[in-house]
């Protein structure tokens, strides 16, 4: 059971890190700072996927399960609790995709706390400019490419899985037994997966939109990384709706 085993030591490390801050304190309002602000960013990057009737639902997924700042305190619990279950019931593409998820959510904790370390400690009034220099302070440019290759794999796996029409059924004979079990988060979390890509999975459109998102965090992470400080301190502003920092 290798597969529930990476799955439930993934999550124990992210219940670990969230005890790092004690859910208050300086660490914990930066923490929620750099959440907030990602999740602005993502929903100001794509107001056009969020507003098509195709793209929406996907892009909302995206937006909700992996960019949101909110708590997912009690999916994880509830995944961490079944991932024996899911190992023996799911075919193993289900069982990846819930391994690759755990492992992002796990390093995006990571990344997300170090960045909130380096909030704390910043100066600045601006909170474009304090995301971006926590940003290059953390570094890890490797775990910010294969956070979104990643995500592109999570999207491209579930837009085939949801052209399994037994898979689908498998899920909603599952619901009124989950949410008796307590696992209404979770399967909440599958279900909403699986909806959300269908409709864009049967009208083709899959390829196209994670093109899209392939192609502008990639340009996001370049110009974090690599553009002149000022020219990105006032593109991020601009994105998140902020007023730029005045230049000295």
């Amino acid at each position: 059971m290798q597969g529930s085993q990476e799955i439930r030591q993934a999550l124990s490390r992210v219940a670990e890190l969230r005890q790092t801050t004690g859910g208050k304190g300086p660490w914990a309002v930066a923490l929620q700072a750099v959440k907030r602000l990602q999740a602005q960013r993502f929903a100001s990057t794509y107001p056009d996927l969020l507003s098509n009737p195709t793209f929406a639902p996907s892009a909302t997924f995206f937006l909700e399960e992996l960019y949101s700042a909110k708590d997912f305190s009690q999916r994880d619990a509830q995944f961490a609790r079944i991932a024996g279950a899911l190992e023996r019931t799911f075919p193993e593409a289900v069982l990846a995709t819930v391994r690759a998820l755990a492992q992002l959510h796990l390093q995006t904790e990571e990344l997300d706390l170090a960045m909130a370390q380096t909030w704390c400690l910043s100066r600045e009034t601006s909170d474009a400019t304090r995301y971006l220099r926590a940003w290059r302070s953390v570094g890890q440019r490797t775990s910010r490419d294969w956070q979104l290759a990643t995500v592109l794999d999570i999207g491209q796996t579930l837009g085939r899985l949801t052209r399994k029409p037994g898979l689908r059924l498998m899920l909603k004979m599952m619901h009124k037994p989950a949410e008796m079990a307590g696992l209404g988060a979770l399967q909440a979390f599958l279900e909403s997966g699986f909806d959300h890509f269908s409709g864009m999975a049967k009208a083709g459109e899959v390829a196209e939109f994670l093109e899209i998102i392939r192609s502008r965090e990639s340009d996001w992470i370049d110009r974090l990384f690599d553009a002149n400080a000022v020219t990105c301190e006032t593109d991020l502003a601009r994105t998140l709706g902020l007023a730029p920092s005045p230049i000295p």
